[in-house]
C-alpha cells in the first residue's frame, strides 16, 4: 500500500504560491515603471521580481509528491506518475537550511524527471537545522549509506 512521505504542502507551494507572488511583484513593478518610469526603484523591484521568481523555481516550483510501498518509489508532478525501483535509488541529501526541508532522491539511471527529483517532506515541530527522518528512511529502503 502506498504511503506518501512528502507534505500535503507540496500543491501550494508548487502552484498558487509562486504564481501569487511572482504576479504581485511583477505588478508591482509594472505599476511602478508606468508612474514613475524607469527610476532606481522601479529597477530594484524589477531585480527581485526575477531573483525571486527564479528562486522560487528552484525551491517550489520543481517539487515533486512522493509516495513510497515496500519495494517502489511513486513520484508525480501532478500531471504524471511513475513508478521507480528501490535499486535505481543512488542517493539522498538534504538541505537544512532552507524552510521547507527539501530532500533530493538520485537516481542510477535518469528518469523522465531527470537525475533526481526535490520534494517537500511532512513539517516538523522545533526541527530547526536537523536531519529530516525520511531521509534516514529512504537510505535505509534503497540500502544506501550517506
Amino acid at each position: 500500500m502506498k504511503r506518501r512521505i512528502s507534505s500535503a504542502w507540496t500543491f501550494i507551494y508548487k502552484f498558487p504560491f509562486p504564481v501569487l507572488w511572482i504576479g504581485g511583484f511583477l505588478i508591482g513593478t509594472i505599476m511602478l515603471i508606468t508612474k514613475n518610469g524607469l527610476t532606481d526603484l522601479s529597477i530594484t523591484s524589477l531585480v527581485v521580481t526575477i531573483a525571486g521568481a527564479l528562486l522560487l523555481y528552484w525551491v517550489c516550483m520543481r517539487l515533486k509528491v512522493v509516495k513510497i510501498d515496500n519495494e517502489k518509489l511513486y513520484i508525480s508532478d501532478y500531471f504524471e506518475e511513475i513508478e521507480i525501483e528501490k535499486s535505481n535509488i543512488a542517493k539522498v541529501t538534504e538541505n537544512v537550511f532552507i524552510n521547507i526541508n527539501p530532500v533530493w532522491i538520485h537516481f542510477k539511471n535518469p528518469t523522465i524527471f531527470g537525475k533526481k527529483i526535490m520534494f517537500m517532506p511532512k513539517a516538523r515541530i522545533f526541527s530547526f537545522f536537523s536531519s529530516h527522518p525520511v531521509v534516514e528512511e529512504l537510505r535505509k529502503f534503497a540500502h544506501i549509506d550517506k
